[in-house]
């Protein structure tokens, strides 16, 4: 047996391994906003090697979709904010789910089972952009599935955690209501949704309760307990994350829906941009959280199964960081899709590092540094602002993971995030004679010097053993599943 076939037949049965033993409730947020973006097809393959059979999607992007056909995974399409004004038009609705579910739709196609109508439309910081818009889109895009054929998939509206709370004169999770100002708006969605038996989408980030606030008690964003637990009527609440949803039970329960399925879009922890943002506290949080979900263990107000997505899959260099700098960071695996920390999707606490991306390709070992014999330092400044406009900067921010480096180092870092942007072209590590390229490895420490995946990777097909291996694999599956 040649090497090759030997490791693909070891991938094989550690695949099989991962698939017999994965949490049912679980899937991931697909994002893609990135310079450099893995291909479709070895992102799924990823998510299958990994047992990961639900993806949440932030569009309807045709390579996705193409690349989700026939791989029995479950998926949430969606429609952007910026389309939401189309959805308005039941003709246009109608259109949208003749172009993205009907064509999908069919024997070894993608297995579609979520549509998400917008995404947290009703955030404050939007001041209302959406309002009179989500609702009306909603509702068109559920009749034109009904009108289609296609009933059994729900239209939801993955919503913030925002659009809830409980008072300050009471805050706790029983006190639960929808916000004053979107309570006509949020009934209508409630409704709607009851009547066509969709579940209500929430994203909740115990993270973001660290963010910018230094009181919160940090023990209270993971799952490993408190010693000062809030009590509700008896019940205690140690973490974040179930005072949160169960506030959200209760705002339900107050409408009238006490008994409505609830799905959490997002949830998880980024590993940079921020000083809470780390893999050891990453590590930490899904180490809580994965259990729990294995276990079918619930909330206080809502025991049992929960349906959840973790966000995000992959870290995404080109997303906003209007939010902040740890938007960039939030994926468990790194831009490259190999694995930022041990985890164990089963919750069995067998925590290892995951099935990474195979055969990626990467640029030649170049980097873009900082020229210790420049002369003119004057401009200086603006070309590292111009490098950190094309470039992902975040990781020289305060508390993030290259925030040691000394002046020269926070130059060739800029500098290198360009470079490697633009595919390393010599042109663009010149920086008016401040950079100049090197074949020595300049990271630092836990500061790492990036090498982007070729931009070409996306094209590549893969090689004939390749495609045997994944032939032996489908007929793997495929006993597995005859067999269980």
């Amino acid at each position: 047996m040649s090497a090759a076939w030997y490791w693909c037949v070891i991938h094989l049965l550690f695949v099989g391994i991962l698939q017999r033993n994965r949490v049912d409730g679980l899937g991931v947020n697909w994002g893609t906003m990135a310079t450099h973006k893995l291909p479709p097809k070895l992102v799924v393959q990823m998510m299958k090697d990994n047992g990961i059979q639900r993806v949440k999607l932030f569009d309807a992007d045709q390579s996705t979709m193409d690349a989700l056909a026939g791989s029995g995974i479950e998926v949430m399409v969606a429609i952007p904010n910026d389309q939401l004004q189309v959805m308005t038009s039941y003709d246009r609705a109608k259109q949208w789910v003749r172009r993205n579910i009907t064509r999908y739709n069919f024997n070894e196609g993608v297995k579609i089972k979520y549509v998400a109508v917008g995404n947290e439309p009703f955030l404050k910081s939007y001041n209302n952009s959406f309002m009179n818009i989500t609702f009306p889109a909603l509702q068109n895009i559920q009749n034109a599935l009904n009108d289609a054929g296609f009933g059994e998939i729900k239209a939801t509206v993955p919503l913030n955690a925002d659009v809830y709370n409980s008072p300050e004169t009471n805050p706790v999770p029983s006190a639960g209501r929808f916000r004053s100002d979107i309570n006509g708006e949020m009934t209508q969605i409630v409704q709607f949704l009851n009547q066509n038996k969709a579940p209500f989408t929430v994203n909740i980030y115990p993270f973001l309760s660290l963010y910018g606030n230094d009181d919160f008690p940090i023990d209270y964003a993971f799952f490993d307990g408190i010693s000062n637990p809030i009590v509700d009527n008896g019940i205690p609440y140690t973490n974040v994350f179930d005072a949160n949803f169960d506030t959200l039970v209760s705002a339900l329960k107050a409408a009238g829906f006490g008994d409505m399925t609830i799905l959490v879009g997002e949830v998880g922890w980024p590993t940079d941009g921020d000083k809470n943002a780390n893999k050891n506290y990453a590590y930490r949080f899904y180490n809580g959280l994965i259990p729990r979900l294995a276990a079918n263990k619930g909330t206080p107000l809502r025991p049992g199964y929960i349906e959840i997505y973790l966000f995000g899959l992959i870290d995404e260099d080109a997303k906003s960081v209007a939010p902040g700098s740890f938007e960039r960071h939030w994926g468990i695996f790194r831009y490259d899709g190999q694995p930022k920390y041990a985890m164990d999707f089963s919750g069995q606490g067998q925590n290892k590092f995951l099935v990474p991306a195979p055969n990626v390709q990467y640029n030649p070992q170049k980097w873009c540094q900082f020229n210790p014999n420049a002369k003119d330092l004057s401009k200086l400044a603006d070309n590292i602002d111009y490098a950190c406009t094309f470039a992902d900067c975040t990781s020289l921010g305060y508390g993030s993971s290259c925030n040691a480096l000394d002046a020269n180092g926070n130059a060739s870092y800029a500098f290198n995030a360009y470079f490697q942007v633009q595919n390393q072209n010599e042109m663009s590590c010149n920086f008016e004679g401040l950079a100049s390229v090197t074949s020595q490895n300049i990271s630092q420490g836990e500061c790492n010097f990036t090498i982007q995946i070729l931009a070409t990777f996306a094209s590549a097909r893969p090689s004939p053993a390749a495609l045997a291996c994944l032939t032996v694999l489908a007929f793997l599956l495929l006993q597995m599943e005859l067999f269980a």
